[in-house]
């Protein structure tokens, strides 16, 4: 009976134990990335590139478009994020989702820390806009790239989770990588951020998320044993 027991639980530790390690392998991956990214930008290495994307993209400026990269600007902004983000915190509550809602604030709070930090230290002075005003913050990396890669990409988790088949979860998935995407080139589009600002926001985003979701999934590990444990002393 202890063999078929063990037989039952070994896929599971598996399992966790290939997300760990993916986590930590993607997290790894996207730290030495922007570390790369971030050495060539202070360098200046990035100037031809940003101004060749910035020009290629701004070639296919049109009113109509103008519009709708305004409009998915805004889907990345603080203010709605940060909206959006307490109307799902407020479910996982209505829902009994406790710690659903403990971490999605905490990765957002994070990200948005995260981007602060980020851009005090590197002080990269934000491109003219051809859209408006440039906001006063600075450049790099993207908040909006960011924030927007953590969010829906959670948002794309959970509600991927609760989708039966493979194609409805792939729909969710990859209407959240779309709208991140768009996000990211509405802000090269209107000239508030270089190329390489909204790369560097989704490396932060990647390495932010694959790291409180391994931390999450450490945590979920150690509470199961307890409560295994437990059951095992009745």
């Amino acid at each position: 009976m202890s063999k078929f027991n063990n037989a039952l639980t070994k896929p599971t530790k598996i399992t966790a134990g290939i997300f760990l390690f993916g986590a930590l392998l993607i997290a790894a991956a996207a730290l030495l990335v922007f570390g790369w990214l971030a050495e060539e930008v202070v360098e200046g290495d990035t100037k031809q590139f940003d101004a060749a994307i910035r020009a290629a993209v701004h070639s296919h400026a049109t009113p109509l478009l103008t519009t709708i990269m305004q409009t998915f600007s805004f889907l990345g902004s603080v203010g709605w994020v940060t909206g959006f983000c307490l109307f799902v915190v407020g479910l996982c509550f209505y829902f009994h989702r406790r710690r659903m809602a403990a971490f999605l604030a905490i990765a957002m709070i994070g990200a948005a820390t995260l981007d602060s930090v980020l851009k005090l230290a590197f002080h990269r002075t934000r491109p003219i806009a051809f859209y408006g005003t440039s906001p006063s913050s600075f450049s790099f990396p993207s908040g909006h790239a960011l924030s927007s890669f953590c969010f829906y990409g959670i948002l794309a988790t959970v509600l991927a989770d609760r989708m039966v088949g493979r194609k409805s979860k792939m729909v969710i998935w990859i209407a959240a990588a779309l709208l991140v995407a768009m996000i990211g080139l509405s802000r090269i589009y209107l000239g508030v951020h270089y190329p390489s600002d909204v790369i560097a926001g989704y490396l932060a985003g990647a390495m932010w998320v694959t790291a409180v979701a391994a931390i999450d999934k450490i945590l979920i590990d150690r509470r199961e044993k307890k409560i295994d444990a437990a059951k095992v002393l009745k």
